[in-house]
Parts: structure tokens; C-alpha cells; sequence
């Protein structure tokens, strides 16, 4: 009588016997993997707040040609503008024969001399505001000024004037030593950077 032959398992690997990481491998993986996530991370915060800075600034140029629409509007459509010093309550115009700048801006949109509109650099707040006869209404157009003459009456050549001149034409000068609603802080200590505004402007219709 013949009796089965035993049949032969197959060979089984077991777990101790499969290859692994070193522990350098381990070690030189895990590096690399915080560097790019460090690298990531890195310029995720640069990229912030770069764009916080560019935000800035563009809503600080905003805000400024927003101001120098508002004073190029009423400038061209007056028919007699002075410069000299005043408040939101009282106007001083510039004597003959001395030159004709200050803080503020009368503009007459008539040659009636009781209706104005008053452009003025409030030293006080360190504001440019804007008024007009009969409302009492004080606008603040640009904050965190730092020059006192913010108006000059010039000629076409660019000399400051000291007579009234018809076609005279109106410089504005504004000294910003912050921006406006600054999102960002930039620069060493936290400081933000001054920027110089300058516009040169005539009526429309020189009579």
C-alpha cells in the first residue's frame, strides 16, 4: 500500500525578514521634508505681506487722486481764486507785492464774493479740509500732512506770483508723513514712508 507523500508548504516570508529604512535614511528624509515645508511656509509669509504693502499703497494713491480731482473740479470751474491763509471761519488774502502762498485756497465758482468754496491745511490736525460758505460743513480730505504752505499761485512759467494774475495757475503741495488707513507697517521700526504730492492747475476759462 502506497501512503501520500507529504506535500511541501510553500516558503513564507516573515516581517523580520523584509528590508527597511536606516535610521540615517529616516533622518535625511524627515530633513528634506522640513525644509520645503519651512521654504513653503516662508514664502507663504512673504508673499502676505507683500501684498499687504502693495495694498497700502494703492489705497494711498486712491485716496490722493481722490483729493486732487476734488480741488481740480472746483479750481476749474471758478472764476476767481485766491491764495493766503484761513480757517474753516476766516480768509486772509496774500498782500500785493509779497508771494502769493499759504495754507488755503478761495475759490469763487461767481464773481459774487460772499459764495466760496475754501480749501485750507488745518495746522492744528495736520489735515487738509474743505469748506464752503453758508453750510459750516468741514470736510477732511488728507490727514498726517507735514508741510505749512499748501498753495502757491504761479504763472505759466512756474514763478510764484505777487499780484493777482489772471491766468494764474495754482499749485498744490502735499507732504505725507503716514499713509492713510496704513494696513501694513514698512520699514525699520515699524516707520512708514513720507511721499511728496504735486499738481499744478488752471481754470478752464480764462476771462
Amino acid at each position: 500500500m502506497k501512503l501520500p507523500l507529504p506535500m511541501r508548504s510553500a516558503s513564507v516570508r516573515t516581517p523580520a525578514s523584509r528590508s527597511g529604512f536606516t535610521l540615517t535614511e529616516i533622518m535625511t528624509a524627515t530633513g528634506l521634508i522640513s525644509l520645503v515645508v519651512i521654504g513653503v511656509v516662508y514664502s507663504q509669509l512673504f508673499a502676505m505681506r507683500t501684498f499687504n504693502i502693495t495694498s497700502t499703497r494703492v489705497a494711498a494713491n486712491d485716496s490722493a487722486r481722490k483729493v486732487l480731482n476734488r480741488v481740480r473740479d472746483d479750481v476749474r470751474s471758478g472764476k476767481l481764486l485766491y491764495v493766503g491763509n484761513g480757517s474753516s471761519t476766516s480768509f486772509t488774502h496774500i498782500a500785493l507785492n509779497s508771494p502769493h502762498q499759504g495754507n488755503a485756497l478761495q475759490i469763487h465758482p461767481t464773481t459774487d464774493p460772499n459764495v466760496f468754496i475754501r480749501y485750507y491745511l488745518d495746522t492744528a490736525t495736520q489735515t487738509l479740509k474743505r469748506t464752503t460758505n453758508g453750510t459750516g460743513r468741514v470736510e477732511a480730505l488728507a490727514p498726517f500732512l507735514t508741510n505749512q504752505i499748501a498753495f502757491i499761485a504761479e504763472d505759466f512759467a512756474g514763478h510764484t506770483l505777487t499780484n493777482d494774475q489772471n491766468n494764474r495757475v495754482i499749485k498744490m503741495v502735499l507732504d505725507f508723513y503716514q499713509w492713510e488707513f496704513p494696513v501694513a507697517q514698512v520699514g525699520a521700526g515699524a516707520f512708514y514712508e513720507s511721499y511728496h504730492l504735486q499738481t499744478r492747475i488752471t481754470r478752464r476759462t480764462i476771462e
